[in-house]
């Protein structure tokens, strides 16, 4: 793999600039779980020289860290290890927790699943409404003090909320929805980063899959497979997003790049961005070489917005995937 880098405030080692996404492997909400796709997928993103590696408790209710936890025994040091804290569940219902007794047992679940004595990377997954910024940001400030937490990070936050949080904790990077369908970070969320030097971990840079350039009008989505409930892939969106893919695609062609490629190129090329490529076969990451070693040019940018403007008449946001306050 061509080498592309950033650094992360806080952390020892410069950081890929794809990172292997975990949501999936949990398997709630995809289908359930394959740990040994998961495994062989794990193996062959460092073999790809992916070195950062991003989970959460939620997913899969704790299983996408224990899978982690075991394949990385006797590999830990050469991954950037991050998880997530501030999101509790209950007969199955997740809900924002970020108070700091839930962040002090969350931090040592974690630390047993991933069967490691330090997280590298530890962001709050959603801003949790009903607890104070400040007092999640000096619980987690302990955890650093600690040595149990290298840097601290959040998810889904605001520039205020970031604003906020820095006050208390120095804040190292941003995990916000990022990809070419979903673009509101551009307004305000990006141009901070950029401001306070935070890397940004562009989470669903393919957009559920929809921009890997596979999906056709006859996919189907079936159990708890968050798709069914996501309003792109419902009609007459559906078909909008699909032909804005394929039209996208000629963009790709230009470059002799697939579709994912492309994908994945526009998000690296919009700032300090790191592409967080969910995936649960190790198949799903082929083609990771294919995003770097060009850019984009503005002819081409310019290109892709006329199309997503002709294409695409009634755009949605991620927003269906925002999980409630604690009742």
């Amino acid at each position: 793999m061509t080498a592309e880098t950033l650094s992360i405030s806080g952390l020892a080692k410069p950081a890929s600039r794809i990172a292997l996404g975990t949501w999936a492997i949990g398997g709630s909400m995809w289908g359930g779980p394959d740990d040994e796709n998961a495994a062989r997928t794990i193996d062959k993103a460092l073999d790809l020289g992916i070195n950062v590696i991003d989970t959460a408790p939620v997913y899969g209710f704790g299983h996408s860290e224990d899978v982690i936890g075991r394949v990385l025994e006797g590999k830990r040091d050469r991954v950037i290890l991050a998880t997530k804290v501030g999101l509790n569940w209950q007969d199955g219902k997740v809900f924002r927790d970020s108070r700091p007794a839930r962040i002090a047992q969350e931090v040592e679940d974690s630390l047993r699943r991933l069967r490691t004595d330090h997280i590298d990377l530890y962001q709050v997954h959603w801003p949790d409404p009903k607890t104070p910024i400040e007092e999640t940001a000096r619980a987690l400030e302990k955890l650093v003090k600690a040595g149990k937490v290298r840097a601290l990070g959040v998810s889904n936050f605001s520039p205020e909320q970031m604003n906020e949080f820095a006050q208390f904790a120095p804040l190292a990077t941003i995990q916000p929805p990022y990809n070419l369908f979903e673009r509101d970070i551009e307004k305000d969320v990006l141009p901070y980063a950029v401001k306070n030097n935070l890397a940004v971990l562009a989470y669903g840079p393919l957009c559920r899959g929809l921009l890997s350039g596979r999906m056709t009008a006859e996919r189907q989505f079936e159990g708890d497979d968050l798709r069914r409930t996501d309003p792109k892939f419902q009609q007459p969106r559906f078909g909008q997003y699909l032909k804005a893919v394929e039209d996208l695609k000629a963009i790709a062609n230009k470059h002799n790049k697939s579709m994912l490629a492309l994908a994945i190129r526009w998000v690296l090329d919009k700032g300090p961005t790191i592409a967080l490529w969910g995936a649960r076969k190790p198949e799903q990451i082929s083609g990771i070489d294919d995003a770097f070693g060009w850019k984009l040019d503005e002819a081409d940018l310019k290109a892709i917005d006329a199309i997503l403007a002709q294409d695409i008449t009634s755009p949605v946001g991620p927003e269906f995937m925002a999980p409630p306050a604690r009742s």
